[in-house]
């Protein structure tokens, strides 16, 4: 059996009930057997073996209390990955779906989304089975302020700067800081996503989406095409779907669906500027379901359905599809459908949304294929410069923070691409993204020594 072989058995082994940590290290390590070869060095100092294995995994009790003066107890969770090239980076999840191995698969895939961005960022994740959804503001406020109680004597701005994810948007990085600095006594760059007012940044909110949209266009450019006139379908109405939709309507492309885990949305003449702003105060303000869209425009809702099993029951024509919601939502059935009916992109602004099956599928099928880590690292990437704005006691200009994405997300597909040629695998974004992330991790924990 390979080293790699060998670790992948190991991590299944010791851990077995946790599938998605399972798929994440499968899905890098086999891509990196082409430096094992190349890099005799990072055998012999173990480092597969290492880079699978968190430096710090933290479980803690969250006890809060409602509007009805009932306690409630939920489960917290902060996995730090790796530090090697740079303080913990990853965002903060609440969904009842969190548990320890879905923290963990994130943390690891953020190990190489944050190398890929050259930023110095080392990769984490955190999150709790809290579920924000038909909670009072000051239910969340109750809970973000019990979670930090424990989340701050593990963080700082140059030990872990944690963010947002799904169920923790600027309500909850708000409560989150605040509590963090009346418990602390300082104002330090520790959370990002935070409000303009208090030390966030400019396009920090449209950078997943923005980012996701800019690698697309990277990726059709090798050959010859762009978003103009092409048909899109986005998963997710939260903030990465927005803004994609965005940034999708100004390249020239008409955005037909959304969905939320409620249901679906079709909207065949295209969801412009005008319906998006609709959405966005649907979500974010009223913070109501995606099946209210039909109650004011044209459309029509599909209960109980995602985006792909809408185009895969309904063979919908799409040229470009952006998941952009959760882990595993395209099956193999629905990439056999989106190869049906004219895709010839996917670039996901989710962490892994896509099944391995539904990568072969895409992969044979010739479709240019961007992987989470490297497609949604947009984020990151303006979290970074978050990090350095606050870092330095200023603020750049709204045009000088989207440059800066632009070219990260230029740069970053040329790493893959130049990666995946390297190790003779030329063309494959996916070989390219974990290499890339993680021979520039590799080498640092080599110059380290053991530790």
């Amino acid at each position: 059996m390979s080293v790699i072989a060998d670790v992948i058995e190991k991590v299944k082994g010791q851990d077995p009930d946790q599938n998605e940590f399972h798929q994440a290290v499968q899905e890098v390590l086999e891509t990196l057997e082409p430096t094992v070869k190349k890099h005799p060095e990072f055998v012999k100092a173990k480092i597969y073996e290492r880079i699978v294995e968190p430096d710090r995994t933290l479980i803690f009790r969250v006890p809060w209390v409602d509007d009805r003066g009932a306690v409630q107890v939920n489960r917290g969770f902060r996995v730090q990955f790796n530090n090697a090239i740079g303080p913990y980076k990853g965002g903060i999840r609440f969904h009842p779906s969190v548990r320890l191995g879905i923290i963990k698969f994130l943390g690891f895939e953020q190990i190489f989304k944050n190398s890929l961005t050259t930023l110095p960022m080392g990769g984490a994740k955190g999150g709790s089975d809290f579920d924000p959804k038909g909670k009072s503001d000051n239910e969340v406020m109750k809970f973000c302020q019990a979670f930090m109680r424990e989340l701050f004597r593990h963080i700082g701005a140059d030990v872990d700067v944690p963010a947002g994810d799904i169920g923790v948007g600027a309500r909850e990085i708000g409560y989150l800081y605040g509590y963090y600095k009346k418990i602390l006594n300082e104002h330090t760059g520790v959370l990002t996503g935070k409000g303009l007012e208090y030390g966030g940044s400019l396009v920090r909110p449209e950078a997943t989406g923005y980012g996701c949209t800019y690698f697309a266009a990277e990726m059709m450019a090798t050959k010859g095409m762009n978003f103009k006139n092409k048909i899109v379908a986005i998963s997710g109405a939260g903030n990465v779907a927005q803004y994609a939709v965005e940034k999708v309507n100004q390249l020239g492309g008409k955005v037909i669906m959304l969905c939320d885990s409620g249901s679906s949305i079709l909207d065949e003449e295209g969801i412009c500027s005008r319906k998006n702003a609709f959405v966005m105060k649907l979500k974010n303000q009223k913070r109501g379901r995606i099946k209210e869209y039909i109650q004011k425009y044209d459309a029509l809702c599909f209960e109980n359905k995602s985006v792909w099993d809408v185009i895969r029951d309904q063979d919908i024509k799409v040229h470009i599809a952006l998941p952009c919601a959760t882990q595993n939502e395209i099956e193999s059935s629905h990439a056999e459908a989106l190869v049906r009916n004219g895709c010839v992109c996917v670039a996901e602004g989710a962490n892994m949304p896509s099944t391995p099956e539904a990568v072969k599928i895409f992969q044979d099928a010739g479709i240019l294929y961007g992987p989470g880590k490297a497609a949604n690292a947009g984020g990151v990437a303006t979290s970074g410069l978050e990090m350095t704005q606050n870092s330095m006691r200023l603020s750049w200009n709204r045009e000088e923070v989207d440059n800066r994405l632009l070219m990260i997300m230029r740069n970053i597909h040329k790493s893959c691409l130049d990666a995946a040629e390297a190790y003779g695998n030329k063309g494959d974004y996916v070989a390219g993204a974990n290499i890339a992330g993680f021979l520039k991790v590799a080498k640092a924990m080599l110059a380290y020594g053991i530790v």
